[in-house]
């Protein structure tokens, strides 16, 4: 048997009522209305289940905003110690070709140095013997004609001929020559004419003597008589 609670609460919502009772329409609706509300909202236990679902997904986003920002972090340290990395390697590299190319350098200049020496001592010593094979005597010739005398210790004819070419011009081949002006003497017009003395005591009136101290003159100053005689070409004396 349904309780009169019960009956009034279906006859309410079929618009049913009883003698004396005047249920407006207004607030069966509101009933039924409140009553589907009342049965919408969550009860205690799904509505904890739905506040737990959100935190956890909020701890999720911000682990992973977390993590992304811990490998961005990791990824530009990364990039910039493999940049400084690259650059000391570089100035390295700098370091060391340039170092090298200095090395090179010292090499060479040393090798140049050496290279010249050489060929310095080289030159010397064909100069050398250049020169004794010029004043090699043929005929031991210490006295008589000066032209002989010169012929005799001058084994090459092309510096002999250069030799008289200079002799000729500035003495005619005379041992006493001297210059009124300048004081110059001898074959060769040597000035001051002392310096004949260190071919020989004797050099005033020995044509060997200056010929001797002649010859060694032009090998010395010019390195060979016919250099004496390019030179004096160009300037008329020697």
């Amino acid at each position: 048997m349904a309780s009169a609670t019960a009956v009034t609460a279906v006859g309410a919502v079929v618009g049913i009522t009883g003698t004396g009772a005047t249920t407006s329409n207004a607030q069966t609706v509101d009933t039924a209305s409140t009553t589907t509300k009342l049965l919408d909202v969550p009860g205690t236990t799904q509505a904890q289940q739905v506040s737990s679902g959100v935190l956890q997904q909020a701890d999720a986003q911000t682990a992973a905003y977390d993590a992304a920002q811990r490998f961005a972090a990791a990824e530009a340290a990364r990039i910039q110690a493999e940049q400084k990395a690259a650059a000391e390697k570089a100035a390295a590299e700098k370091a060391a070709a340039e170092k090298k190319a200095a090395e090179a350098r010292a090499a060479a200049e040393k090798a140049a140095a050496e290279k010249a020496a050489a060929e310095k001592k080289a030159a010397e010593e064909r100069a050398a013997a250049e020169a004794a094979s010029r004043d090699e005597e043929r005929t031991p010739v210490t006295s008589g004609d000066p032209k002989a005398i010169a012929r005799s210790m001058i084994a090459s004819d092309a510096q002999y001929t250069c030799f008289s070419n200079i002799v000729s011009r500035e003495s005619g081949w005379s041992v006493t020559a001297t210059n009124p002006s300048s004081g110059a003497y001898g074959l060769m017009q040597a000035l001051p004419a002392s310096k004949y003395a260190t071919a020989g005591s004797d050099w005033r009136t020995n044509a060997a003597t200056q010929i001797k101290w002649g010859l060694n003159y032009m090998n010395t100053r010019y390195g060979s008589p016919c250099e004496a005689w390019a030179f004096w070409q160009e300037n008329h004396w020697y």
